[in-house]
């Protein structure tokens, strides 16, 4: 599995799911396996930015340029795990894992009011102005008992959407 011209083999499939927690069945991982070495164009044996980008439904991704900083050269058992977050089985913990990482762009840990502001900004581009974001966001924050001063961990968000029903979840066409 070092290049990803290989083909898997049992034992590849295997230790694949088992990284990934079982969140995808054998077949899934061979047509993952399959799409990756699409994407890995000159068989490297990773995926690159680049390489991610020519996927249309992530190019059109209002937050494609932070998820690319996680996604950057991602070998294949990196890619399924990265992808597991994407998963019907996946519980809604590791959903809001991955989230919080979108967040958290500077990796320290902390999501603060400039970070989600930042998103904001992406997701909602020119239609909103700067004031109105921070005044949306100012109430959205309040109303979740925080302040623009409070600096929100992944305990806080699992607090904040562990809530919600998140749909994340992206079917894995199976040959």
């Amino acid at each position: 599995m070092g290049s990803a011209s290989s083909v898997l083999t049992q034992y590849d499939i295997e230790d694949v799911q088992e990284h990934c927690n079982s969140l995808f069945s054998q077949q899934e991982i061979v047509s993952l396996y399959q799409r990756f070495c699409q994407l890995d164009r000159n068989a490297k044996g990773f995926i690159s930015a680049d390489e991610f980008m020519s996927v249309p439904e992530f190019a059109m991704n209002p937050l494609s340029q932070r998820v690319l900083k996680m996604v950057d050269a991602l070998n294949f058992k990196d890619f399924v795990t990265f992808l597991s977050a994407f998963s019907a089985k996946a519980n809604a913990h590791h959903k809001i894992e991955l989230i919080f990482r979108v967040y958290d762009s500077d990796h320290n840990g902390k999501v603060s009011f400039k970070d989600i502001l930042e998103v904001l900004k992406d997701l909602s581009g020119p239609f909103m102005s700067d004031e109105q974001r921070e005044e949306v966001l100012g109430e959205v924050l309040e109303e979740a008992g925080y302040t623009k001063d409070s600096d929100l961990t992944l305990d806080d968000f699992i607090k904040v959407l562990g809530q919600s029903e998140l749909k994340m979840d992206v079917e894995i066409p199976v040959d």
